[in-house]
């Protein structure tokens, strides 16, 4: 299942055409890709990544990343990671923090984007700025964890909490996701 510009449109209606005109043929192709394909799990989907991405204006976090300087969690402590942000003349935190319309945070998560799409943004974490790898890569995230299997039972909350690992913005998605289903007939 394809999705038109102006069901695009309509599901993100606080976005431009000329953003809209940017993503909607790698949205389409990466949701093909990784099996989002059905009217359910694309409005998990795009509601998820409108919000994430605010309405597909950002691909890259607002904030610059000093929060995530000392995360070991994010392996952003690892001899690797530090010689390659320091090679950039930056810090691990401010480098890994987060890129593409889900927002890939901490030199692990880059790492596993690298293995599992086999684009370098490791040593060039904003190629996943760019609309094509920003679009891959919030959909392999959505594969790797699994999340169709939540989309196709309505367990909207379950996705908002793997993407986010919280609930930060729920109010938000779940307009988004209510304006998605309505647009794709799911109601």
């Amino acid at each position: 299942m394809l999705v038109t510009h102006e069901q695009l449109h309509e599901m993100i209606p606080a976005t431009t055409d000329k953003i809209i005109d940017k993503y909607c043929a790698y949205l389409n192709a990466a949701m093909e890709e990784f099996e989002i394909n059905t009217p359910l799990r694309i409005s998990a989907f795009i509601a998820q990544i409108a919000h994430e991405s605010c309405n597909l204006v950002y691909s890259e976090e607002l904030a610059d990343g000093s929060a995530y300087e000392y995360r070991k969690d994010l392996g952003n402590l690892l001899p690797e990671a530090l010689a390659i942000a320091h090679a950039n003349h930056t810090t691990t935190g401010r480098f890994y923090k987060g890129h593409g319309l889900l927002q890939v945070t901490g030199y692990a998560s880059h790492r596993e984007v690298m293995e599992g799409l086999g684009i370098d943004c490791v040593t060039n974490p904003r190629i996943l700025c760019e609309p094509e790898h920003a679009c891959r890569s919030a959909a392999w995230f959505w594969h790797k964890h699994n999340l169709n299997k939540y989309a196709d039972v309505g367990h909207f909350g379950k996705i908002t909490t793997i993407i986010n690992g919280g609930n930060n913005g729920a109010i938000e998605r779940v307009k988004n996701y209510a304006r998605c289903r309505k647009v794709l007939s799911c109601e």
